[in-house]
């Protein structure tokens, strides 16, 4: 348990600091700190972690939006440490990937203890997509991508899209009900800083519903979140 790999979030350092004495004083000795999500991701990619105490409120983006991409890249239980209280924010830490909750201002021993907990828990991993998406093959009904046979089937038919539509429409079924930004969805498909991209994004957003949507103009499945991005939805018949 001792040699389990923690990480801390928050932009304050003094919370920071006061987590990982009590962590220390308790055993653990492999601690590490970001203090923004950019830092967080940076090491959540270099490093296998255990435990990650993530804050809410980072200077730049929420850790509702931070989870999400964490969990991407690591296994790790996550723990929120927010001031938020109400029952909403509750069920969006645990809708975006958390799988604790603590609330500011909190007893660190508490933190310890918490942290020991999920440990404890250690064999019972964060939930996992379905085993027929883990083989790379997305079903969402009216469409099938399978991943490794590098194909897209609708309505039974196999059609053909543009290898960039096809990466964007992939990282979408491997995150389906969560929302992105077109500056996110540019970075992650084509790699590099997405400000000033938007067309792009755009482009291939609809090169996407001319192939999955009965009717494009009026999508069911990749649908737009007004002023926040695009969503992949699973969609009942």
């Amino acid at each position: 348990m001792y040699n389990a790999k923690i990480l801390l979030v928050d932009d304050e350092k003094s919370i920071v600091q006061l987590i990982e004495m009590v962590l220390r004083k308790e055993g653990f000795r492999q601690i590490y700190a970001a203090y923004n999500g950019k830092e967080a991701l940076e090491l959540a990619a270099r490093h296998s972690f255990d435990i990650i105490l993530l804050d809410v409120m980072l200077p730049d983006q929420t850790g509702f939006d931070l989870c999400p991409q964490i969990r991407r890249l690591s296994d790790a239980h996550i723990i929120y440490l927010t001031a938020r209280t109400s029952d909403l924010d509750v069920l969006t830490g645990f809708a975006t990937g958390g799988d604790d909750y603590v609330t500011k201002p909190f007893n660190p021993l508490e933190i310890a203890a918490r942290v020991k907990a999920r440990l404890r828990r250690g064999a019972v991993a964060p939930a996992k997509a379905v085993p027929e998406e883990t083989r790379g093959r997305y079903d969402f009904g009216r469409f099938v991508l399978d991943e490794y046979a590098g194909t897209l089937t609708v309505g039974g038919k196999e059609i053909p899209c543009p290898a960039q539509a096809f990466q964007l429409l992939l990282f979408l079924c491997k995150h389906p009900g969560i929302v992105f930004s077109k500056s996110q969805l540019y970075e992650e498909v084509w790699g590099i800083d997405g400000l000033g991209d938007d067309n792009t994004v755009m482009v291939h957003i609809r090169k996407i519903r001319e192939r999955i949507e009965e009717d494009p103009g009026d999508p069911r499945y990749l649908v737009t979140v007004r002023g926040l991005g695009y969503k992949l939805m699973k969609v009942n018949a």
